[in-house]
């Protein structure tokens, strides 16, 4: 008797933890330790459910466990596909759409550390039509390169650049915006944490010189590694409060998904009063980190987010650059204003 109550604690105890972690938001615990990992790879964790599945069906064949291994395989179905269905719900696919007069094209690419050539990332933002190109882990002498390939092209950018310090080029981060948007100073300073920036990495914020036109914020967020949660919860604060205003833009890599943002929006927005052109456009399901696995696997940390005076027209995670040697795929998405 003791053993089958045993068993069945072990069960009901399995089940409610793969209840918080399939919808950790339910509880608040979207943002920490373990629970944000396992809801940023929920691709993954469904797969990692399928295998404990299979686990516990084989265990059944032997009769004095059968019971228990039955209840332990249902557990883990459930969790895997309540995953796969939340995936499925924020979707796989990808819109594109040709600039127009009233349309902004927001491309941004992660670049580990300028591993992606300038040409490279030159080329992508003119085949594209970039009027905002967003790059975390890139330093001011990369992104003048890349502004003039573009100039060459066509297409000439202004450059921004905030960097806390020259030991790693992770702690850069710069930002093109086309002249046709206007000029834009950047009020962020080049010192880590609020109230002024994120807090180990940095981010950029450039607001219209004359008020007229988009606030741009080009971000990077740290990691939520063990040591950086603190900073990693701090950075998304910050992030929100930077989206507070009636006319938005941001972009770059949050290192979070949209369950991460939960608590952290305002009226109907997901990060302050921005929302993600991902989920928007039917795309939030597509990892964009790493680019060793396939989208379904990885995480969709990187977003374009914009305020409701922009429609979400188009967004991609592009994937033929995985091997342009960043661990990250650019992802592009147009906005038209309303």
């Amino acid at each position: 008797m003791l053993p089958r109550i045993l068993g069945w604690v072990f069960v009901l105890g399995t089940a409610a933890v793969a209840l918080v972690l399939v919808w950790p938001q339910a509880f608040g615990l979207q943002n920490q330790w373990v629970a944000a990992h396992v809801v940023a790879l929920r691709g993954a964790a469904a797969a990692g459910g399928v295998l404990a599945l299979i686990v516990f069906l084989l265990l059944a064949l032997v009769r004095p466990i059968r019971i228990f291994a039955f209840a332990m395989a249902a557990v883990f179905a459930l969790f895997a596909a309540g995953n796969v269905a939340v995936l499925t719900a924020r979707g796989f696919g990808a819109s594109t759409a040709e600039p127009g007069p009233d349309s902004v094209t927001v491309l941004s690419w992660n670049t580990l550390g300028e591993v992606p050539e300038a040409s490279t990332i030159a080329d992508l933002a003119l085949e594209r039509g970039a009027d905002i190109v967003v790059l975390p882990e890139t330093t001011e002498p990369l992104g003048e390169e890349v502004a003039i390939a573009m100039r060459e092209g066509g297409s000439p950018m202004w450059v921004h650049t905030a960097a806390y310090d020259d030991i790693a080029k992770a702690r850069s981060t710069t930002i093109l915006i086309s002249p046709d948007l206007g000029d834009y100073d950047v009020i962020t300073p080049e010192v880590p944490g609020p109230p002024g920036n994120t807090n180990t990495v940095p981010s950029v914020v450039a607001d219209p010189s004359d008020g007229d036109g988009p606030r741009i914020v080009a971000v990077h967020a740290v990691a939520p590694i063990r040591w950086e949660l603190r900073n990693w919860r701090s950075d998304l604060d910050w992030l929100a409060e930077q989206c507070a205003g009636d006319d938005v833009i941001m972009a770059g890599d949050f290192n979070a998904t949209v369950d991460h943002f939960a608590g952290h929006g305002i009226d109907d927005g997901d990060m302050g009063q921005c929302t993600d052109a991902a989920a928007q456009a039917g795309s939030a399901g597509l990892g964009t980190w790493p680019t060793d696995v396939p989208p379904f696997f990885g995480s969709p940390i990187d977003h374009v987010m914009a305020t409701p005076n922009w429609r979400v027209e188009a967004f991609e995670v592009l994937e033929g650059y995985d091997d342009a040697g960043s661990d990250h795929r650019p992802i592009v998405s147009t906005l038209v204003a309303r």
